[in-house]
C-alpha cells in the first residue's frame, strides 16, 4: 500500500475518531512542515476536528510560537523529545485544541550528524487530561520525502492514540 493511500486512511480515522469525542486537534510541525494538518484537510469533516496547525521550522519560531524554551534548545537541540514535548504543549496551550501533536527531525539530505543522523524524528504527543507521549523514530536516510511521509504516518497514528485516551 502506498503512503499516500495509508496517510488518508490514517487521516480518515483520525476525523472519525475527534469527531465521536468531540475534540479538536493542533499540530506543531517542524520537519513535515505542514504535512500532518494537510493530510487530515484532505478529508471531508477535517474542520470539525483541526483547530489549528503551527508550522515551526526554525528555533526562533518554536520559541515565539510554541514557547519553547531556549534553554531545552540550547542543551538538546531542535531534534529532541524534549523540544518535541515542549511543542506539543505549546501547541495545545496556545489553541482551543483538546490534543496536539508535534513532528521534529532531520529529514536530510544535509543536516545530520553521529548522534543525530539524518532520518532522525522526534514526536510528542498531549492529551487535554493531562497524557503525554513520545516516540523517537530512526528511519534512516532514506530521502526526504519518504522521512517527511513516515513522519506523517507517525503522527496521525500517535493523534489516533491520543484521541483514544479519553
Amino acid at each position: 500500500m502506498s503512503n499516500e493511500k495509508i496517510i488518508l486512511e490514517l487521516a480518515e480515522e483520525v476525523i472519525h475518531l475527534c469527531t465521536e469525542k468531540n475534540v479538536m486537534i493542533a499540530t506543531a510541525e517542524s520537519c513535515t512542515g505542514g504535512l500532518v494538518a494537510g493530510a487530515i484537510t484532505e478529508i471531508s469533516g477535517a474542520s470539525q476536528v483541526l483547530e489549528r496547525g503551527f508550522i515551526t521550522y526554525s528555533d526562533q519560531a518554536k520559541i515565539e510560537m510554541l514557547g519553547v524554551m531556549s534553554i531545552t534548545l540550547k542543551q538538546y537541540g531542535a531534534v529532541s523529545k524534549d523540544v518535541s514535548l515542549e511543542m506539543a504543549h505549546g501547541a495545545m496551550a496556545r489553541s482551543e485544541a483538546g490534543l496536539s501533536v508535534s513532528t521534529t527531525g532531520i529529514a536530510g539530505p544535509l543536516g545530520g550528524s553521529t548522534g543525530k543522523p539524518v532520518g532522525l524524528v522526534h514526536f510528542g504527543g498531549r492529551h487535554y487530561k493531562g497524557a503525554m507521549i513520545h516516540r523517537e523514530m530512526n528511519f534512516g536516510d532514506i530521502g526526504r520525502h519518504e522521512i517527511r511521509m513516515r513522519s506523517v504516518e507517525v503522527a496521525l497514528d500517535m493523534i489516533i492514540e491520543l484521541a483514544k485516551l479519553g
